[in-house]
């Protein structure tokens, strides 16, 4: 019985297929009739009276009864379509032939022509003026094109920021983005990269050699294959003041050798925050130090961690002093802002150049800060991370790992949230990322509702589906840490909340779990990026508490749980912050 069934389900599906090929073709060959008619009374009506033979061209402007004006221009089409026109208007072909019929065609196929007849003139002009596509690099974007250069991977001149958007990037999304963070010059690369700098790269490219068409934007292009499509957005800049963010630091004491801790410079009598931090953002530096009359520029280092502040007293209390040799050495303090410009020393991220030996997992619960813990690995060790999984948003906020296959070893360590003997006895080793199930109940679900950076509304935390996800999710939650513990060969344990509060000691245990080495100066660095781009933007509710005590019970049991766990593996127990509410 089964297999008549399968052969009739077989015979209906291919007639289905048939009928529309069939449907398609019916309809081709009809157009293809019509415009034939049509070109036939027109040869009718011009034998004899002409020997030109009439172009597909006119046949498509008489059956409109216009002519753009631009077609005049060109003298190769000017001809033949004026003669067309004579043949329109000759009365003898009128009584003989009459090209009414022409004429009295549905107002469809008429606007289909007349729709034909545009683009064939428009794609004829640029075509016959150049002999080659051509391409519009300015339009609609306000910032003025330089060129195109050859871009160096070991070495990148446009470093300041980077974004990826592998399906909507556009010249004038690149120019804003670069803008709004104070740089000069924005650059595009392989239809999808955009760079930032306030330096033109040295090698100038063959202008051809930029040819690769922006992937939100048609017609344009957004560099090539190691070739940078170059914009200066000075123009954009003034409007882009207003969306700038200077953060303010703190009130620090200052080094003791200023010039050497600090490499630029300004002295100005009438110094402001803005001044300073336009200064320094030109020099493409993340602080600026003021201390009226002077504004200092540099990177967070050994001599100045930015870990010690002080009262702002200390620094409102100099503000009034004319002359900076007024103040005693000890008593020198300085109001540092963090200005537009990325701090670069950590930015570069290549992939493995071997394959690793030790196939290393990140592993945690979704919403546990996986994200923010791969950013801060990758500009740590300056190696890519990868995934299990592949994330569009993820590889267009610069994680390009995740295009990489997760077994390829060519990453530092290979993000996963799955649970499982068989998933998990694949790594030799595992950093265990566990966060507050609370907090990571509630990050997932912004996650599932609001994508990777927003947070859900009150319709969502108010309808079926929040209760639903805590019944689901939370056991997930505990399992997940077990499982670890239980068929993990090498485990590193770290809490979220350890990392966030002690960043450096905490993320240099990571790296030396790793094998990997790495500088007191990237890691301040590192903390300086801390955030990345991965803090939620929006609004959030002060005091907002989702939970019900019927769902905290549930929780609280699995909290009791995995602390047991992680103790009876001699491992530290949960913060005290998860302690049962």
């Amino acid at each position: 019985m089964a297999k008549p069934f399968f052969r009739l389900q077989k015979f209906l599906r291919r007639t289905q297929f048939l009928l529309f090929f069939l449907t398609a073709a019916y309809l081709m060959a009809g157009s293809l009739l019509l415009l034939q008619r049509s070109r036939l009374v027109i040869q009718q009506g011009t034998r004899g009276t002409s020997n030109i033979q009439v172009s597909p061209v006119s046949d498509m402007v008489i059956g409109v009864g216009i002519l753009d004006t631009r077609t005049m221009q060109n003298p190769r089409l000017s001809s033949k379509l004026l003669v067309d026109m004579d043949v329109l208007h000759d009365p003898t072909s009128d009584q003989r032939y009459g090209p009414r019929w022409l004429i009295s065609r549905n107002s469809e196929l008429r606007q289909l022509r007349r729709r034909w007849f545009h683009r064939f003139i428009n794609e004829q002009e640029p075509m016959q003026a150049t002999g080659s596509k051509v391409t519009q690099h300015t339009g609609e974007n306000k910032g003025t094109y330089v060129g195109c250069f050859s871009d160096d991977s070991r070495e990148k001149t446009l470093k300041g920021a980077v974004f990826y958007d592998l399906r909507k990037m556009t010249v004038s999304h690149c120019q804003e983005a670069c803008a709004e963070r104070a740089y000069t010059y924005a650059g595009l690369e392989y239809g999808a990269e955009c760079y930032c700098g306030n330096k033109l790269p040295i090698m100038i490219a063959k202008q051809e050699e930029c040819n690769n068409e922006c992937k939100g934007e048609k017609g344009s292009i957004c560099g090539g294959v190691n070739r940078l499509s170059v914009y200066r957005v000075e123009e954009l800049r003034a409007g882009a003041k207003r969306r700038r963010n200077v953060i303010y630091r703190g009130c620090f004491k200052a080094p003791e050798n200023l010039t050497v801790t600090f490499p630029a410079s300004l002295i100005q009598l009438n110094l402001t925050v803005e001044m300073c931090s336009e200064f320094c953002s030109k020099k493409e530096f993340p602080l600026a130090i003021i201390g009226r009359p002077e504004c200092y520029c540099g990177y967070p280092t050994m001599h100045f961690t930015l870990h010690d502040s002080v009262d702002r007293l200390f620094c409102s209390r100099l503000q009034n002093v004319s002359s900076m040799a007024e103040v005693p050495r000890e008593e020198n303090y300085y109001h540092v802002y963090q200005t537009p410009v990325q701090d670069t020393r950590c930015t570069d991220r290549i992939f493995l150049t071997t394959k690793s030996k030790v196939f290393v997992a990140l592993s945690s619960f979704p919403g546990a800060g996986n994200t923010w813990a791969r950013h801060l690995i990758e500009h740590a060790t300056g190696y890519y991370t990868g995934s299990y999984y592949f994330d569009g948003t993820l590889y267009n906020k610069g994680f390009k790992g995740e295009k990489d296959h997760w077994r390829s070893r060519r990453t530092i360590c290979v993000k996963t949230h799955e649970s499982g003997k068989r998933e998990i006895e694949m790594f030799d080793s595992a950093i265990l990322l566990i966060r507050n199930p609370y907090k990571s109940l509630m990050a997932e679900f912004n996650r599932k509702c609001a994508g990777h950076l927003g947070y859900a509304t009150d319709r969502n935390w108010k309808s079926k589906e929040w209760p639903d996800f805590v019944n689901s999710y939370a056991s997930w939650w505990a399992s997940h840490v077990l499982d670890w513990l239980k068929y993990g060969k090498h485990l590193f344990v770290i809490h979220y909340e350890d990392l966030k509060q002690n960043l450096i000691p905490k993320l240099k245990e990571m790296v030396e779990f790793l094998n990997m080495t790495v500088t007191e100066d990237r890691l301040l660095c590192v903390e300086n990026n801390r955030d990345g781009n991965f803090k939620r933007s929006g609004a959030r509710q002060k005091d907002f508490e989702p939970f019900t005590q019927e769902m905290k019970d549930l929780i609280n049991s699995y909290i009791l749980t995995v602390d047991e766990a992680l103790k009876r593996r001699n491992l530290t127990g949960l913060p005290r912050e998860y302690v049962p509410r």
